[in-house]
This record gives C-alpha cells, structure tokens and sequence, in this order.
C-alpha cells in the first residue's frame, strides 16, 4: 500500500470513530464541538494537500505524518519551517469559506476558554457580530436554521450533529480525489 493510501485510511479509521463518538456523546455539546474541530482538521489537511498542486510535496507532507512528524516547507535559506495551523486554515477557507470560522469555533471548545460555561453564557454572544453573521449564514445555507437571530446555545448545538455529517461528507470527497492525486477545483 503506498503512502498516500496509508494517509487516506488513517484519516477514515479517525473520521469513523468521530462519527461513533458523536452518536455517544450527543448529551455533551462541548464535547461534541471538539468532536467537529477534530473533524475540520483532517478536512484542513487534506484541503491543504489538495491546494498543493506539486504531488511530490504532497507525498512528502504525507510521508512526514506517516513518520510522526510535523509538517514542514523549505524556507528561502533552506531551513524546515513548520507550517502552522493558521496556514492550513487560510489554505482552506479560500477552498471553503467557511472553514476558518467553524475551526475558530471548535478551537474555543478545545482549548479552555470561557466557551465552556455554556450553561451560564451563550456562546453566541461571545463571539463578534460579524462571526454571528457568517455563523447564521452557514446554519441557514447549508441546514434550514436557526431562524432566531439570537439563537440559544442548546438551539446552535442541535446543528452539530448535521454540521459534523457536512464536514465528514466533504471529508469523504476530497479523500477519494487526494487517493486518486486528482488535481483541480474544489467544490
């Protein structure tokens, strides 16, 4: 099996047991927003690869995961620079606009911020308003809501579970063009 199938069946085994951890943990929103950031981040890889036209570099990056290690780029005096988070998500979100938000969003769900009081403050309200907007644009394009313009935490996290179908759907696209090092648009 070469490197990019190995690549593509570790990304499925992780994306299966999301899908698993998801059904289980349907009571536990914050845990459930993990869930999806764990999600969008192997679609940000693999939005990554695919906007790296050069197969070779794929196959490199993909090899260094393989190996256990972080990926790199060349700088211009030939050192290895560890391409950041931030780089993969703006690689993305020209590919799919709203990626970046719905990585920020599972970020503060991640890492410990105040996100996690939701039972006391929404986290709708923490955000900005223009991330409110691009947050109802999202649910009301792609799930049929919510209608409130305001919606409650416990309203925003009944959309996770079709947000996380969303997310694995494209993942599954975008890992059977990388399988077949397809190159090309992006849908």
């Amino acid at each position: 099996m070469d490197n990019t199938k190995r690549f593509v069946n570790i990304i499925r085994l992780r994306s299966k047991e999301h899908r698993t951890a998801m059904e289980r943990v349907s009571d536990l929103p914050a845990i459930m927003a993990s869930i999806l950031r764990q999600e969008l981040d192997s679609l940000v890889r693999v939005l990554y690869l695919r906007s790296t036209q050069d197969i070779q570099e794929r196959e490199r990056l993909i090899s260094q995961t393989l190996a256990g290690q972080e990926w790199t780029v060349t700088t211009e005096r030939h050192k290895n620079r560890k391409i950041t988070d931030r780089e993969m998500v703006d690689a993305a979100s020209t590919l799919h606009g709203w990626a970046q938000f719905a990585y920020k969003f599972g970020c503060s769900f991640i890492h410990l911020s105040n996100f996690h009081n939701y039972s006391n403050q929404n986290p709708f309200e923490l955000i900005s308003e223009s991330e409110q907007y691009d947050l109802l644009k999202y649910l009301r394009q792609y799930h049929n809501g919510p209608d409130s313009d305001n919606p409650s935490f416990e309203e925003l996290r009944s959309y996770f579970p079709d947000v996380f179908e969303k997310i694995a759907d494209n993942l599954a696209h975008y890992l059977e063009a990388l399988e077949n090092s397809e190159l090309g648009e992006v849908w």
